[in-house]
């Protein structure tokens, strides 16, 4: 679940580690974006949206967005769990702070500054450089597709991240989507540069407290049900822009 297209990298991670797994996807696209919402707004949609999924009893909920994860992920678990696991991403910082070198979290206005962030970085960077880079705009143009808009959202970003940066958490989903533009809007010339997202981690975690195993050779393909603000639906046409989309597209026959 997630506002909108950001849960394409973590569905296609689960494709790929149980292409034999029935998926369910479940969006806001009447709420979407819920960024700027409060903080009790956010809790209200995803709320709304992981319910929506969990009518279809599925063996485990991930919540494939880290502003919905900041704020509604004790609500979504004290309305859910034990029955179905819900599973959390939060920005990937205690991996990024292992080398104890400088690193830049790009993340959404309401992540970003935020007391469960500020938490994350106070646990496990503590004395490690962190420049906490806010990136108004880029979660909105990834769920249209929008280049242009990406574009700048990206370039917005990039000047704000310090030049000696060698690492980045994607503290937003839909930023896994265009990670490579990210990559060459940073280092225009190359060079070393290290991304840490959420979605294959979180998949395997979500596999686990399902307890399935990871079968990539499965031939069963399964299906996929695309929950549309809680109308079943069929996946956006955005999506085909992702490679993780065409992906679920070309191996998920729709229910």
């Amino acid at each position: 679940m997630d506002s909108g297209i950001g849960l394409l990298a973590a569905a296609a991670a689960v494709r790929r580690l149980r292409p034999d797994a029935d998926l369910v996807i479940s969006s806001d696209p009447d709420g979407m974006p819920w960024g700027p919402r409060t903080s009790e707004g956010i809790t209200e949609r995803a709320l709304a949206v992981a319910r929506a999924a969990a009518a279809l009893e599925p063996d485990a909920l991930i919540i494939a967005c880290n502003t919905a994860s900041v704020h509604a992920l004790p609500a979504i678990r004290a309305a859910l769990e034990p029955a179905i696991p819900v599973i959390g991403t939060v920005p990937a910082i205690k991996p990024a702070a292992a080398a104890r070198e400088p690193f830049a979290i790009w993340a959404t206005p309401a992540t970003t500054g935020s007391p469960y962030q500020r938490g994350l970085i106070r646990e496990f960077a503590d004395g490690v450089p962190v420049t906490e880079v806010p990136c108004p705009g880029l979660a909105e143009a990834v769920e249209h597709a929008d280049d242009a808009a990406i574009d700048r959202a990206v370039a917005a970003a990039a000047a704000l991240t310090p030049p000696e940066v060698r690492t980045v958490v994607l503290g937003c989903t839909h930023y896994e989507l265009v990670a490579e533009r990210i990559r060459t809007a940073l280092r225009p010339q190359g060079g070393p540069l290290t991304f840490f997202g959420s979605a294959e981690p979180v998949a395997a975690q979500g596999l686990r407290r399902a307890n399935i195993l990871p079968a990539p050779d499965a031939a069963q393909v399964g299906g996929l049900t695309v929950l549309l603000s809680g109308r079943v639906g069929t996946l956006p046409d955005v999506a085909l822009a992702y490679p993780e989309g065409r992906l679920l597209q070309a191996v998920s026959p729709a229910h």
